[in-house]
């Protein structure tokens, strides 16, 4: 403290012998009573409270001055201390100030000053004490602004249990000459569509109307998406066309949601053609919508389909990318179709990608299914040669087949032809030797137990 003390006494008299270098620090009166203080000007304690990163210390300077007869601190001094308490998270000595401010009925006070004040209460996870701001400002006779009201219910809605104080501010507001806009709206409903009470937004979502409050493409989109949480995809699908037939251009988003759920709930006619609805209605589908119905088809064993989906993107420029492929490919060697699943492996090869390991697992292991060891050799040897490592997983199902084939079976070459690549430190092959070494010890055995 009495370092302190020591900081401050030697702060003041720079601010002393500063003004008094400049004529200011005189007891003659000026225009301003405050200019006639010993410690000068409120800008020059104003700037000195400002550079203290302290804030107990700007504390100090602030009480000490205002001791100082005919001195008077001027607004923006109080705003800056108010910040620095608030970050500071000094709260009990920033409720102080407020009031001390509420008490000088000759300040002129800004709605600026409550919205830092939201914004620090936000920050600081003090819902009530940002609930409080609202009211507070209308102590100091100024109407809260609607912006001020949205971000209160944003802070409110984050924490579960105040739900309900940020609906009881949002319908007491208009009392206060405060009305709820568009986004004030929306906050309530998202929050109330992430509680499960659907119910409640969709009262919202009506008064809107009712209230001249137009609705946004993102208070369609948040009902949409909780209904499709419930799996109420035909609800969604029937407030699309609402949102369609009212002039609105659905986002990207929310084309998003509604593919992503029809594919879930395997109404994939019907997401194959809001798909070719989207150019239609102003929106090109990007590469996310079209790997949602890529996905959705070769899941639910339509890998074919999904190939019509890849032929269509890139007739509309839109280019396939590695998920498309990998996605295609899986899907393809599930169905047994391998032909077709090399046909798209060399696709994307001549486009640059590298092949993804789970894309060679998937080819090798369908090849060495049906007995076809040839071409899963071949598939490796793209691998390798592309750099890139099969997994230990893909090594253990080639190497024991090779090791199975009839003498008869010419597969030593090809063998001879995957090894001829300069296999890297990341091949794993170790992995796989590992496998192929106890492998080789059970084939040993057993032949020495036919002797």
């Amino acid at each position: 403290m009495h370092r302190s003390f020591t900081v401050l006494s030697k702060n003041l008299k720079s601010i002393a012998s500063s003004s008094s270098s400049d004529g200011i620090f005189s007891f003659k009166f000026h225009s301003s009573s405050s200019s006639s203080s010993p410690i000068g000007s409120p800008t020059r304690v104003q700037k000195l409270i400002a550079s203290q990163s302290d804030p107990l210390l700007a504390k100090e300077i602030f009480d000490y001055a205002s001791l100082q007869p005919n001195f008077r601190h001027n607004y923006s001094t109080y705003l800056i201390l108010i910040l620095k308490f608030g970050r500071s998270k000094h709260f009990s000595l920033l409720d102080d100030l407020l009031r001390r401010l509420k008490s000088e009925s000759s300040q002129p006070i800004t709605p600026t000053l409550f919205s830092y004040l939201i914004k620090i209460y936000g920050e600081a996870n003090l819902p009530d004490k940002a609930l409080n701001t609202f009211y507070i400002m209308l102590q100091f006779n100024i109407k809260p602004l609607t912006k001020h009201l949205n971000r209160i219910l944003d802070i409110l809605v984050s924490h579960r249990n105040y739900l309900r104080p940020a609906f009881d501010l949002f319908k007491d507001a208009h009392k206060h000459g405060v009305f709820p806009d568009t986004k004030s709206y929306n906050i309530l409903m998202r929050a109330f569509c992430l509680n499960g009470d659907i119910s409640i937004a969709y009262t919202l979502f009506n008064k809107m109307f009712k209230r001249d409050v137009v609705p946004d493409i993102q208070s369609y989109r948040i009902l949409m998406q909780a209904l499709c949480r419930k799996s109420q995809v035909n609800g969604a699908v029937d407030l699309f066309e609402d949102m369609l037939n009212k002039g609105f251009v659905p986002d990207s988003f929310t084309y998003t949601t509604l593919l992503n759920s029809l594919c879930r709930k395997k109404k994939l006619r019907e997401a194959y053609k809001l798909l070719c609805r989207m150019k239609v209605k102003g929106c090109n589908p990007d590469i996310v919508h079209y790997n949602t119905v890529i996905l959705g088809f070769c899941r639910e064993g339509r890998a074919h389909d999904a190939c019509k989906v890849i032929d269509d993107m890139q007739a509309n420029g839109c280019l396939p990318n590695l998920v498309s492929y990998r996605t295609l490919v899986n899907g393809l060697c599930h169905l047994g179709m391998l032909d077709e699943a090399t046909k798209y492996v060399e696709e994307m090869l001549s486009k640059g990608f590298s092949p993804h390991f789970a894309v060679i697992h998937a080819l090798v292991k369908g090849f060495c299914n049906v007995g076809r060891i040839e071409e899963a050799c071949g598939v490796l040897t793209k691998s390798l040669e592309h750099r890139e490592a099969p997994h230990k997983d893909t090594w253990m199902i080639i190497v024991p087949q090779i090791c199975e084939v009839d003498d008869g079976v010419k597969i030593d070459g090809v063998l001879e032809e995957v090894l001829k690549i300069e296999i890297k430190g990341d091949t794993r092959i170790v992995d796989a030797g590992i496998g192929l070494e106890d492998y080789l010890i059970r084939k040993i055995r057993a032949k020495s137990r036919q002797f």
